[in-house]
């Protein structure tokens, strides 16, 4: 018969379009398996175990949960209050952003200047650092935790962002602290664009 496919013929055409199919599929196999997310780093002990045991008796706070209100701690003060209201445990909780850029949502509020925030967070109970204080303007903290460790000078918080950094967001309420640490070690202070864009004086209309 005209036109007719032999057993041989049909098991190699089906076979070849499964194959190239399943090529594809495993295309779409590796896109999809690219993380959109957080990936932990491999890890195995080359050292004895700790022979303290965490018995876990709570579930650990969820990390979305965590990773939101950290983020919100940058620009949001009604969502950080919503947020520790629903859990106050997020109160001193750490994300890693990656490669160790470990940051709390002190940490965000402060190095974005947002006293507001970093004033709901405290009375909550949050634990301040060297960094918040340096935002804040409390010229003699600063001046005690130099004096007790001097290289702290060059210490780097969430990101990357130094003392000198801080003390800039902090605005009139911390010049005499950045004038500090410009006396102890003079750096080239650079525009924050986020600083700028907020005093920028908008048009009258």
């Amino acid at each position: 018969m005209v036109g007719s496919i032999s057993r041989r013929s049909f098991g190699f055409t089906f076979g070849a379009t499964a194959v190239a199919a399943g090529s594809v599929l495993a295309q779409g196999d590796d896109k999809a398996a690219v993380p959109s997310g957080p990936v932990e780093a491999p890890f195995e002990r080359d050292y004895d175990a700790p022979s303290f045991k965490p018995s876990w008796k709570k579930q650990q706070i969820n990390r979305a949960l965590a990773q939101d209100f950290v983020i919100y701690a940058h620009s949001d003060l009604d969502m950080v209050s919503k947020l520790l209201d629903r859990e106050a445990g997020l109160l001193n909780a750490a994300i890693d952003w990656g490669g160790g850029d470990w940051e709390t949502a002190l940490g965000g509020a402060s190095h974005m200047g947002r006293k507001d925030i970093v004033e709901l967070l405290l009375s909550r109970g949050a634990r301040i650092d060297l960094f918040c204080a340096t935002m804040l303007g409390q010229l003699d903290a600063v001046k005690a935790f130099l004096t007790l460790q001097p290289t702290l000078i060059d210490a780097k918080g969430p990101h990357g962002f130094s003392l000198h950094f801080h003390a800039q967001v902090g605005g009139e309420a911390s010049k005499a602290t950045l004038a500090y640490l410009q006396s102890v070690k003079p750096i080239e202070l650079k525009p924050i664009p986020f600083m700028q864009k907020k005093d920028k004086p908008t048009d009258a209309k």
